[in-house]
């Protein structure tokens, strides 16, 4: 019993809320020309805050020289791997190649 009730409150809460979403007659849209006009506005500063949050954290990027740094670093690993694996094929030179 104490289901029953649980899952017809439920539903007509659901029909409720389902209610509120109904879409509006046509006579109202067209009352309230400038709804458009404000979604697109809104829309278009959203997008402009994003476009100027990015450019910033990239101006912050290039101000510390990470492209320098990512280079420095891989010519400095590629050098120690060069070294690394010369010795490695000497070793396996020397071991398959014994005199």
């Amino acid at each position: 019993m104490k289901k029953l009730l649980v899952v017809t409150v439920l539903v007509a809460l659901l029909a409720l809320g389902a209610e509120s979403f109904r879409m509006p007659r046509q006579a109202e849209v067209e009352e309230d020309e400038g709804a458009l006009s404000k979604i697109t506005g809104t829309f278009m500063s959203y997008y402009d805050s994003a476009v100027n949050t990015a450019s910033g954290y990239l101006d912050t990027i290039k101000g510390l020289k990470l492209e320098e740094k990512a280079k420095n670093i891989y010519s400095d690993t590629s050098t120690v791997v060069s070294t690394y694996a010369g010795i490695a094929h000497d070793q396996l030179y020397h071991i398959f190649y014994q005199k």
